[in-house]
């Protein structure tokens, strides 16, 4: 079998939370990546410049899988808590308004991976205690 069939093969069978757990990870890498120049960027004209290309797609793709967990919550037979879910909804509101001021040239990179960070352990099934 090839390694791509064997890949698609295994997709094909991973649980939805293996999913979000490679979906975010792959996205928070790329965070990380990035946004190592904006971070340490120290003026505005320099931070929009390590904003175009992939950094720019990054938080793109960070900012719709935020939107769709939050669709996902909202969802009438969606069976988490409510509790829990409204805490992730506003999660994803505050990533909304923090990947907004990086757009803007303010705010840090590493802010959004450290949010992200914990909703991939908890993917993986590591607490905070642990972790």
């Amino acid at each position: 079998m090839s390694v791509s069939a064997y890949k698609r093969v295994q997709r094909d069978h991973e649980s939805p939370r293996s999913v979000e757990r490679r979906i975010f990870s792959r996205i928070t890498a790329d965070l990380e990546t990035w946004g190592q120049a904006y971070d340490r960027a120290e003026d505005g004209l320099e931070r929009l410049t390590a904003l175009k290309g992939s950094l720019q797609l990054a938080l793109s793709e960070n900012m719709r899988l935020w939107a769709l967990l939050r669709r996902d919550l909202s969802a009438p037979e969606n069976a988490l808590p409510t509790e829990l879910k409204a805490s992730i909804i506003s999660i994803s509101l505050t990533v909304d308004r923090l990947t907004s001021e990086i757009l803007r040239g303010h705010g840090q990179v590493a802010d959004l991976v450290g949010i992200n960070r914990p909703f991939i352990d908890g993917l993986a099934g590591i607490s905070g205690a642990e972790g």
